[in-house]
């Protein structure tokens, strides 16, 4: 019987997935001498717009299956992931669950970045009891359905995991920073019509409101469109004291741009989605003093993801981890622990019904991560309710308070 340890340190870096059988390249023996290759399946927008957030997913997923394949965390086990690439399209998320669960090798994912595209992948993974698990999804209804706010919560998929906490506590965070913090009373709210970002900012809107601020005025932009000058001449008159935005960098930075060319001196704040240095790159205006929530502690103070860094930066890859890196590992380490302990129980071997014990697996997962502790509620939500404000200062994002959410 092989036996398998289920220790992990924070330090320690992994993944996982696939079912295929080669023969090992140093040995021509039996079977002994065979290893079985886990394929993990990665979707994330690795071209377009948000293809830097993407790439970093990738990257992350990647390393960490270098990094099990060269620590032999799981013997007997060869572990690479298969990349698709969305360009945030839920159309194209749909086609890319559909490939994925007809690749047999592949027996769970981590993605996708949009909980837009989430949607529209969630019932196809259900079906084949694929296991996914988004480093960046926070839209509630994902895990908790349709009647979340009302209270009535019931997870419509038991494939579905998040390394990444909710918008329902991300929104909340924003505002009691925004109201407690900053002393902002009177803010205007525009969205992109998009999940996420109507989503995000109709949470905010309502816990602003709760705290005793005021929403003096509302408005939406349309993705891919850059002249907001509309938006930003309402924001210069209904006399708020600051913006927030739900949306994603591309237009964040812009409309930023463009509130304070109309005249406006005041900050932006929103969510992850704008948690990115293109957001700063797309402002030909100095947005010092804007601001962005985003899931987590900052990744290069956290202890833990020492090991992390270093390694991702050993690696030379192209592009930077980004705000979903250490998410996007976790996600994968997450995938790593469920092989592990079906592989232990079923004596040393993949079982035929993998897709559906990795993801019986998942909900007992239980480590301390790149990010911190990592493990699942009910809802295949993160117990990690850890975030952060950064703030644009001389052109770069820069932490500046760090909390772990409480009611």
């Amino acid at each position: 019987m092989l036996i398998i340890t289920t220790a992990v340190t924070a330090g320690a870096l992994t993944l996982s997935a696939c079912g295929s059988r080669d023969k090992s390249d140093s040995d021509s023996g039996g079977d002994n001498n065979k290893k079985t290759t886990v394929v993990i399946g990665v979707d994330a927008p690795l071209t377009g717009s948000l293809s830097a957030l993407g790439q970093g997913i990738k990257n992350s997923v990647d390393l960490a299956t270098k990094v099990a394949n060269k620590n032999n965390e799981v013997p007997g086990v060869t572990f690479k992931i298969k990349a698709f690439d969305d360009q945030a399209v839920p159309s194209s998320g749909k086609q890319n669950a559909t490939s994925m669960v007809d690749d047999d090798e592949i027996v769970a994912m981590v993605g996708p970045l949009n909980s837009g595209v989430s949607q529209s992948m969630q019932g196809v993974f259900a079906k084949a009891d694929l296991a996914q698990i988004s480093p960046a999804n926070t839209n509630p209804e994902l895990s908790q359905g349709p009647d979340w706010a009302s209270g009535k919560k019931v997870r419509p998929f038991k494939t579905y995991f998040r390394t990444a906490t909710t918008d329902v506590i991300q929104g909340r965070f924003a505002a009691q920073y925004y109201y407690k913090d900053a002393k902002k009373r009177k803010v205007f709210v525009v969205d992109d019509k998009q999940t996420y970002g109507a989503g995000l900012a109709k949470i905010f809107s309502q816990e602003f409101e709760r705290l005793g601020g005021k929403v003096v005025g509302t408005d939406h932009l349309t993705v891919k469109e850059t002249d907001f000058s509309g938006i930003a001449g309402k924001v210069k008159s209904s006399g708020a004291d600051s913006v927030y935005f739900g949306g994603q960098y591309p237009e964040g930075g812009l409309l930023s741009d463009q509130v304070k060319q109309a005249g406006a001196d005041v900050p932006i704040m929103g969510g992850d989605g704008i948690y990115d240095p293109a957001f700063i790159k797309a402002s030909g205006t100095s947005n010092d003093g804007d601001l962005a929530t985003s899931v987590g502690y900052p990744v290069e103070k956290l202890p833990s993801a020492k090991n992390f860094v270093k390694e991702y930066s050993a690696q030379g890859y192209k592009d930077p981890y980004a705000a979903y890196g250490g998410y996007s590992y976790d996600a994968g380490w997450a995938i790593v622990q469920a092989v592990k302990a079906v592989v232990q129980d079923n004596d040393g071997k993949l079982p035929d019904d993998a897709r559906a014990k990795i993801t019986e697996a998942l909900a007992k997962v239980s480590f301390d991560g790149v990010t911190g502790k990592v493990s699942f509620d009910e809802y295949g939500d993160t117990t990690n309710k850890q975030l952060t404000v950064y703030k644009v200062t001389k052109g770069v994002w820069k932490d500046a308070v760090s909390r772990t959410f409480k009611d």
